[in-house]
């Protein structure tokens, strides 16, 4: 049976829900560049709770040449409650995908910048596209500080040489160099990027998904702990950097 239909569309912000013979597909499709809004964010919670509902593998993916560009910029520069809700909202996720008790698998169309990095980081397996595209954590860049979430998303896949780059220098990533850095498993060219996805959902679910789940707990336990920890304290870095930026405008 295959069943396709829209979760919900707020404020112009589509999640793309199917679902074909236990594996979910959530296509985030903003028409740009995939920016992680509060809205956004709504949507991807409620895609993954109908996936847990229908005990269904995940496939995360975006659209043409882009999976994420990051947190919505023009809710960052407003500042305020929203912000910090956005900000809630993408770290809290990371969590959630990492703790989700069926294999999650990233199609990564394209570019991934920043929270697109690590909301992708959180799947259990990451495949990339070929082609002239960029991967980088870039906060180091635009002038923050790596919040403690994102920095143990990076940790959490990448080798320490590739990590030590990617935080402190912003290094931007081609494909085949993130692919050694570890932010991918492997490569697809982009035609058969959903079909190599579709192929390794059909591998893992010859799983016994109870030991999977039981397994993601037991390795990633204290990581899912530490992420939850921070999670204020990245927020209350957020506030100071506000209110810093708010007294240099005075």
């Amino acid at each position: 049976m295959h069943v396709s239909t829209i979760i919900r569309t707020i404020g112009g912000v589509p999640i793309q829900y199917s679902l074909d013979s236990g594996v979910a597909t959530l296509r985030m499709d903003d028409g740009k560049r995939n920016a992680l809004s509060p809205q956004m964010f709504r949507e991807l919670n409620a895609a993954l709770t109908q996936a847990e509902r229908d005990r269904a593998i995940v496939i995360l993916t975006g659209r043409e040449e882009v999976f994420s560009a990051g947190f919505d910029l023009k809710v960052m520069k407003a500042g305020g409650p929203d912000t910090l809700r956005m900000l809630h909202a993408g770290y809290s996720l990371t969590a959630r995908v990492l703790s989700y008790p069926y294999p999650v698998i990233a199609a990564c169309n394209g570019h991934a910048l920043a929270m697109g990095v690590f909301l992708m980081l959180s799947c259990d397996y990451v495949i990339g596209t070929r082609g002239d595209f960029k991967i980088s954590a870039n906060e180091v860049a635009i002038g923050l500080t790596m919040p403690r979430v994102a920095a143990a998303m990076l940790r959490h896949r990448l080798t320490p040489a590739a990590f030590q780059t990617a935080v402190t220098l912003s290094r931007y990533f081609p494909v085949e160099a993130a692919r050694e850095a570890g932010f991918f498993d492997e490569l697809a060219d982009a035609a058969g990027l959903m079909d190599r996805a579709r192929a390794c959902a059909a591998e893992f679910a010859k799983l016994d998904m109870r030991a999977h789940a039981a397994s993601k707990r037991r390795i990633r336990g204290a990581l899912i702990r530490y992420i939850r920890r921070s999670v204020p304290l990245d927020l209350l870095d957020a506030v100071v950097v506000g209110v810093r930026a708010a007294a240099r405008r005075k």
